[in-house]
């Protein structure tokens, strides 16, 4: 297929329900038939008789526009989004899919935006020991979620409560005897049984939900807190310092809150380490000692002989944002449908950042909105017999928000969804001989892929690091926990060439140096030949559900299929 992108500069003007003839692209893509090394021999890539012509030329250059600079980070009511979907919106049109919603290709959802500013250093006084005072930015960060103009907390105790996680089904609960009411508690990253790898604790290394930083936030606001900290640490979050001090300045986005529903936390935080170590010192307490501690059944929480003070000032906007939803009506029985989710917002412009301050996204997530698009122009051509949608989500660096929206506002039903398949940061490692899966083992979607890798001459191996929680981490998450199959694969690190060493490497190298960072760019010299092997899996694998008839299942002792049954009922 060939694809004929807008110029940057008619998407500027076109209005989202024109739909003016494309042009031709923005700049004239980097030929990606080359891997990574120089001196490599080019890597033809094998194309399955059933598979769809997926070139390299195109994803090239959708990720070349959707992460260019014109497109300010694509953050969520400003003019990146603006751009963003006019772009997706022309190239919906132009592939001849349906708008998804009505006569729309949009979904708006609605928005508050909330851009925090501390008003000063977080003071914390120490009964009996010495005051500390604390660097925002530096050694902590501050926001809120409510639509207030000023938000403070003064003298707050602070009340250290292990993981923060109330897990009845489990025998865990570290608020067990607590009043955190109108409190600040502490709390630390993942879940218990990361440190010690014990595999009778939640799931030892591997992450549970209960790990995620939105659900600690969630049981805090439950159990009456005020505040809240999480003390970070690079292995237990999966990301460095940077990227929770990035992800904390500028604008902030929640869906409006419901009448009835409580307030959000006052204040919600993440403290350094070191910081942590300092305060529990302070406080007569070795923090290595308590970490450890926490891991254990039957730890108590307790109060810290201190107390915390610290505020905010707050700009709040009501706007909306937009998903941007397509179809491809099925030609049997159409109102049953799949679902391909991507998100396409980023973290758009800080200008106290550095390098230029764009956070362009180019593998988070231009990467996934482009293998979208192809996809999308694929099935145009040859329908299959249930629908397809192809949702691209706005919001999902802010908790998921659009996928979180689209799930309590279904645009088809959801007892009619059949299942989603989700890409979100596919790295750009060139050809593999593995396909890792997300989640590995949570439905029956794992055997139609590994049915389709095998005939690619590929495998497929569960996620290296489940301890990171990356099934909790994305769009499908909020279709899974509302109880629709959900599949989440991408590239694996066995390089056809170079081998897995090579492959982790990239990956690593990603998230230590790009990751939610300004210099997450295009590299026109980047080999997207695996990226272009993975969209023809994921089209076979939707293809073979779209028209064999079955209902993917989740697979016994999960903790999705209980919605998933109540729903088909």
């Amino acid at each position: 297929m060939r694809l004929l992108p807008l110029t940057l500069a008619l998407l500027a003007l076109v209005a989202c329900e024109q739909s003016p003839p494309p042009t031709a692209p923005t700049a004239e893509p980097a030929p990606q038939t080359q891997t990574a090394a120089a001196d490599s021999e080019p890597v033809s890539v094998p194309t399955p008789s059933t598979a769809p012509d997926i070139r390299i030329e195109d994803l090239s250059a959708h990720i070349q526009n959707l992460a260019s600079d014109d497109f300010a980070g694509r953050q969520p009511g400003g003019p990146g989004e603006r751009k963003t979907v006019a772009y997706l919106t022309q190239e919906f049109k132009r592939m001849g899919l349906a708008p998804g919603n009505g006569d729309s290709y949009l979904q708006q959802v609605p928005m508050v935006e909330i851009t925090s500013e501390p008003t000063g250093p977080v003071a914390i006084a120490v009964d009996g020991g010495e005051a500390m005072s604390l660097e925002t930015g530096k050694d902590i960060v501050i926001q809120t979620l409510r639509e207030d103009p000023e938000v403070s907390i003064k003298d707050s105790p602070l009340v250290f409560v292990g993981f923060g996680v109330n897990a009845p089904e489990l025998n865990w609960n570290d608020y067990a005897g607590l009043d955190v009411k109108d409190k600040t508690v502490v709390m630390l990253v993942n879940d218990p049984g990361f440190e010690t790898g014990d595999a009778s604790l939640f799931g030892g290394k591997a992450m549970t939900y209960y790990g995620r930083w939105t659900y600690k936030y969630e049981e805090a606001l439950r159990q009456g807190a005020a505040a809240a900290i999480i003390v970070h640490d690079t292995a237990g979050a999966a990301y460095g310092w940077e990227v929770v001090q990035n992800s904390f300045v500028g604008a902030e986005f929640d869906l409006p809150h419901k009448a009835g529903d409580p307030k959000p936390l006052a204040l919600r935080s993440w403290m350094t380490t070191e910081a942590a170590t300092e305060l529990f010192k302070r406080s007569g307490k070795d923090f290595a000692a308590e970490r450890l501690a926490a891991n254990q059944p039957g730890f108590t929480g307790y109060a810290l002989p201190a107390r915390v003070s610290m505020g905010v000032t707050s700009r709040v906007r009501h706007a909306e944002s937009a998903n941007v939803v397509a179809l491809v009506k099925g030609t049997e029985t159409p109102d049953e449908v799949m679902i391909f989710t991507a998100h396409w917002d980023h973290f758009g412009r800080n200008f106290q950042g550095k390098d230029d301050g764009i956070f362009n996204g180019a593998i988070d997530n231009a990467t996934g909105v482009a293998a979208m698009l192809e996809l999308a122009e694929a099935f145009a051509a040859d329908p299959p017999k249930r629908s397809l949608m192809f949702l691209a989500v706005t919001l999902e660096e802010s908790g998921l928000l659009g996928s979180r929206y689209y799930t309590e506002n279904p645009l088809l039903p959801l007892n009619k969804t059949v299942a989603t398949i989700n890409m979100d940061a596919i790295q750009v490692i060139g050809r593999t001989r593995d396909v890792v899966v997300i989640g590995y083992g949570k439905s029956s979607l794992d055997e139609v892929l590994r049915d389709k890798a095998a005939a690619q001459g590929r495998v497929i191996i569960p996620e290296p690091t489940p301890e990171n929680g990356f099934y909790y981490r994305s769009d499908h998450f909020n279709f899974a926990r509302a109880g629709v199959p959900s599949l989440y694969a991408k590239n694996g690190h066995d390089h056809i060439e170079k081998g897995e060493a090579y492959g982790r490497k990239i990956a690593e190298d990603y998230v230590a140096k790009d990751y939610h960072k300004p210099s997450d760019e295009f590299d026109p010299t980047w080999d997207l030949s695996g990226n272009v092997e993975d969209a023809q899996l994921n089209f076979e694998v939707a293809r073979q559900i779209a028209n064999d008839g079955s209902w993917p299942t989740w697979a016994e002792g999960s903790e999705f299929k209980a919605a998933r049954d109540a729903m088909l009922k």
